[in-house]
């Protein structure tokens, strides 16, 4: 498998009792288990040992946008972090003071305050996703959080969430009851990217197995093409790709779809180097953006957007395809429109869970109209 049963669990003595840890003890038997009072955040790197801790901040979180670009506005449940995928690319190399795979044992404390987050504002629609400081569906086999928070979704009138992965450990999602309200999202790449650069996920194949594995069971699906790659003969690699994509599932099951140039922080460079010496992504043509990021220059990506975007829309023209941290001028010159023109990129993508998922959505409860056609959130 690409990836190692973690060999080390340390744990906090806080949450020693957790149905978390109790959950790795039942599955991890051969694991080697330790307590102690606080884990320092200063350790070297490990990719053996997985750490459980008390999380004394905010588990919901809003996507960490800015204001000079686009933001879809779905929010973070925040459960872990780090990754031992090992993407070259990957921002967490730079973001993170911590080498460790990281999880959160307070676990009741979350859904208790998911659960009030979504009472509060009942007149709100929660897109809600996992994998923005860590994979998803990672340590999923061993943890079994899926088990909890799915059926957890499938209660909540206005709210869906979004497990991203690229892995195929989907095998807890099989028999659950999920009410419609769980998208199962794939990040996807040119297969040279991925054999290249993301060294230890799963192969395109083995994740476009896994979304098939899902819509048979009948989850929602989405599809990240994010961080597009400048390399060569990148339109045939994307192209075959969504070739294969198209194969595999059906158009109709796919909620949603976003493309995005790689980027990153001018510190994350060094590490690249250091980390991966073999990898050629941090040397292509690159500017500094409004946000400080360093990006493609602007007409490679238009270029890689408005071909992904004519061959998607070759396929299914009403498919919800939308920019991932970009300006609505380039918007307008890949798509012909920018979001602001329809209602907001949150808006749009309000309207795509409403009528993808609407079977799986008790709407009589959750009055969408409101949300949708003005684009904002009251809280």
């Amino acid at each position: 498998m690409y990836v190692h049963a973690p060999k080390k669990i340390l744990i906090e003595a806080e949450v020693a009792g957790s149905p978390l840890v109790k959950n790795l003890r039942e599955r991890l038997p051969s694991a080697e288990f330790e307590i102690v009072e606080r884990i320092s955040e200063r350790r070297d790197a490990d990719p053996e040992v997985l750490e459980v801790v008390a999380f004394r901040g905010r588990f919901i979180k809003s996507c960490p946008g800015t204001r000079h670009y686009c933001c879809c506005g779905y929010r973070i449940l925040h459960f872990g972090v780090q990754c031992s995928l090992d993407c070259t690319y990957c921002f967490l190399q730079a973001y993170l003071n911590q080498p460790n795979l990281r999880l959160f044992g307070n676990t009741p404390d979350m859904f208790r305050e998911l659960e009030e987050e979504l009472r509060t504002h009942p007149r709100t629609l929660y897109r809600v996703g996992t994998g923005e400081f860590t994979d998803s569906l990672l340590l999923d086999p061993w943890t079994g959080f899926s088990r909890q928070l799915v059926p957890l979704f499938a209660r909540q009138p206005n709210a869906v969430l979004e497990l991203k992965t690229k892995t195929y450990s989907v095998g807890n999602l099989d028999d659950l009851e999920h009410g419609g309200h769980t998208i199962v999202g794939w990040s996807l790449n040119a297969n040279e990217i991925q054999r290249r650069e993301e060294l230890r996920a799963a192969t395109i194949r083995d994740r476009l197995a896994a979304a098939r594995y899902c819509e048979e069971r009948g989850y929602w699906l989405a599809f990240h093409f994010d961080p597009m790659i400048d390399h060569e003969n990148w339109r045939k690699g994307y192209g075959e790709t969504l070739d294969r994509l198209f194969d595999a599932v059906d158009p109709a099951r796919i909620v949603y779809m976003s493309l995005g140039a790689f980027r990153f922080m001018p510190e994350l460079k060094p590490i690249i180097q250091h980390r991966h010496p073999r990898s050629r992504i941090p040397y292509g043509e690159f500017i500094r953006g409004l946000d400080d990021k360093m990006r493609y220059f602007r007409d490679i990506r238009v270029e890689l957007y408005s071909f992904m975007v004519e061959r998607i829309r070759r396929v299914d023209p009403e498919l919800c395809l939308y920019l991932c941290m970009e300006g609505e001028d380039i918007w307008r010159e890949a798509f012909g429109f920018s979001p602001e023109e329809k209602g907001g990129l949150p808006a749009m993508l309000d309207r795509a869970v409403k009528e993808r998922m609407e079977v799986g959505l008790h709407c009589d409860e959750w009055p969408l109209p409101f949300i949708c056609e003005t684009g904002r959130h009251p809280s």
